[in-house]
């Protein structure tokens, strides 16, 4: 809520400022923005920015790779350091500590009482790609150290992405943008179905998701299927929101950020799944871990092991526990499987003759893929493994004592099947069931066309309707809570 103070101010101030100041204004608010949260780490960000601009402007005096690898490697050490100290220490550490115990040996190191900054995870990957396409001639050293450090700390995608490239935004810091009316509504409208997305879905989809995952042993069958479904679109709507927040504040200014998400719960394949989910991190990963490591240029065997790697060092990165490695491993297992599978899959498909009917292929395809993504979300958003054990060889138990008596009245069979939801009324459970429905009819229309290129076309009568109207529906049924924030704001 108080970004909607804070970013009004910002827009004013950015128009009203001489273009020659707007870098410092924007740096300015980036860093106060930050410091909101705990403005002692705001000097991580200039640690990291210092380091990387030094890096960059002397790896520009020397022609030779060789001679460059010593700042590119100040670069890297450095920011993987501070993201080591302050995200994994106390995770390797109480692993160690774990296998000490195992064997009754002494371990004496204690972990550090330490905050995770929030968004580190983001903007270290974000100035680790400068230093890197620097070394690799891709991208010139920005010399001006105000734009470098806008760069870094860009606040509308500082805390949660989308993870841009140097190459894409610093030139954007040198365009003036004047006022624009239509740039400025199509932000707007951006920010509101990322404000629907997050309030009127995601939050009240955390009130039911969030009692199950906490306490699973309380818990048992039908109930884990329905909370692993719903958290599946809790964490999409909470992250893609956010992302559709920055994208569209960007915009008002002028600027463009890289889309984050396309449609992914529609995907075919796993691989696919990873071309439409937090596409800035699938292709941050993709340039600088998984070609470096040879990608599918190598023997089979060691391009098996280029993409379970990349998805072990991706799950590690959302998280510092064992519950992420497992849910990156799974996904570089399926990836894998995937591969192995294929001319058998495509034979089975001509056997069964599925290919000359491609819709029910699609949707059995579609289907396989976001119940295998499902299954994999439960080491995600479980808090231990011994907890996502539990989910995964209870799921099944009890599962017909969620039946009804079919004699029971309309509002006694809705309270039946949900009598697990204590935190959410039916109402409550109406109004998920609705935005889920019309946000998959939004995803089906987007399949040809944006939905604002669709309400765009309208008489301006409609195109203000749809506007107020989803403007009353999160006003009005959004879930506000200050204890729900944007799920990745953690990583």
């Amino acid at each position: 809520m108080q970004f909607l103070v804070f970013f009004p101010v910002v827009i004013a101030l950015y128009f009203s400022t001489p273009y020659r100041f707007r870098c410092y204004l924007l740096l300015a608010a980036s860093y106060y923005f930050y410091m909101c949260w705990k403005p002692e780490y705001i000097f991580l960000i200039i640690i990291s920015t210092i380091i990387d601009y030094y890096a960059g402007m002397q790896m520009s005096k020397h022609a030779e790779r060789r001679k460059k690898r010593k700042y590119l490697a100040l670069s890297i050490f450095s920011n993987l350091g501070i993201l080591f100290g302050f995200k994994y220490f106390n995770f390797f550490n109480e692993s160690i500590r774990s296998v000490f115990d195992h064997f009754n040996i002494f371990y004496g190191i204690a972990e550090f009482n330490i905050l995770l900054p929030v968004g580190i995870s983001f903007y270290t990957f974000q100035t680790l790609s400068y230093s890197i396409d620097v070394y690799r001639g891709i991208q010139k050293p920005e010399p001006h150290l105000g734009r470098f450090a806008l760069y870094v700390s860009f606040f509308p995608q500082l805390v949660a992405g989308p993870i841009e490239r140097s190459t894409r935004l610093l030139p954007q810091f040198y365009q003036k943008y004047d006022f624009d009316y239509t740039r400025v509504v199509s932000g707007l409208k951006l920010i509101l179905w990322g404000l629907f997305k997050k309030l009127v879905i995601a939050d009240r989809l955390a009130i039911l998701v969030d009692p199950i995952y906490n306490n699973p042993t309380n818990y048992q069958g039908f109930i884990f299927i329905v909370a692993t479904v719903w958290f599946a679109f809790q964490i999409y709507c909470d992250f893609s929101g956010y992302s559709d927040i920055a994208i569209g504040s960007a915009q008002i200014m002028g600027f463009s950020l890289m889309d984050n998400f396309d449609r992914p719960y529609f995907s075919k394949s796993i691989s696919e799944f990873w071309r439409r989910w937090h596409i800035s991190l699938s292709t941050w990963f993709r340039d600088y871990l998984y070609i470096p490591l040879g990608g599918n240029k190598v023997s089979k065997s060691r391009w098996y092991c280029n993409v379970f790697t990349v998805f072990l060092v991706s799950g590690l990165w959302h998280g510092a526990n064992w519950t992420f490695v497992i849910w990156g491993a799974l996904h570089g297992f399926y990836l894998i499987v995937g591969i192995l599978t294929e001319p058998i899959r495509r034979q089975a498909t001509e056997l069964l003759g599925l290919n000359r009917i491609p819709f029910i292929l699609k949707l059995l395809r579609v289907t396989l893929t976001f119940s295998l993504v499902c299954f994999a979300w439960i080491f995600f958003r479980a808090n231990t493994i011994s907890d996502a054990l539990y989910i995964i060889t209870h799921i099944h138990t009890g599962f017909w004592n969620y039946s009804v008596n079919l004699n029971q009245t309309s509002h006694g069979l809705w309270v039946s099947v949900f009598d697990f939801a204590k935190n959410l009324s039916i109402w409550e459970i109406l109004i998920v069931i609705f935005s889920l429905a019309f946000l998959e009819i939004v995803h089906l229309i987007e399949r040809h066309r944006k939905i604002s290129d669709v309400v765009r076309e309208k008489h301006i009568t409609f195109r203000w309707a749809f506007y107020y109207l989803t403007t009353m529906i999160i006003l009005l049924f959004g879930a506000y809570s200050e204890n729900q924030q944007f799920i990745y704001f953690q990583f």
